[in-house]
């Protein structure tokens, strides 16, 4: 198994495919790092060389954050948002929907489960 960016990516699938369970890394992007890299996309994970793989993880490196680096990067981004008191941090801190989506109906995702309507006691 090919180890890239502390990642194992899986054996049978193409490279140009496989690059993407990377975090940073979608399809143009693995098109890109594959093309500089001078790999080509269509070999399966499990029939690249070390030297391809050796070829990859530098062009990974100079493109860019990837993996621990670009989660941590996201993460201090939300954590100013909030610090600086912003709208969109607020939203964060609520757990609301942070882009302008309406919740009055939908955002269950992000508002999680409905809370059920509480009965009064009746005091007679």
């Amino acid at each position: 198994m090919a180890r890239i960016a502390g990642v194992d990516l899986p054996r049978t699938k193409r490279i140009e495919t496989g690059l993407t369970y990377i975090f940073g890394i979608g399809d143009h992007r693995s098109g890109v790092i594959l093309k500089e890299a001078g790999v080509d996309p269509d070999i399966r994970i499990k029939d690249l060389s070390e030297d391809d793989v050796r070829k990859i993880s530098r062009v990974i490196e100079e493109h860019g954050r990837v993996e621990g680096d670009l989660r941590k990067e996201i993460t201090m981004n939300i954590k100013r948002l909030m610090e600086v008191g912003s709208f969109r941090g607020m939203r964060h801190r609520r757990n609301l929907p942070v882009r302008g989506q309406r919740t009055q109906t939908n955002a269950r995702t992000r508002k999680g489960p409905r809370k059920g309507a509480v009965a009064k006691k009746r005091t007679s």
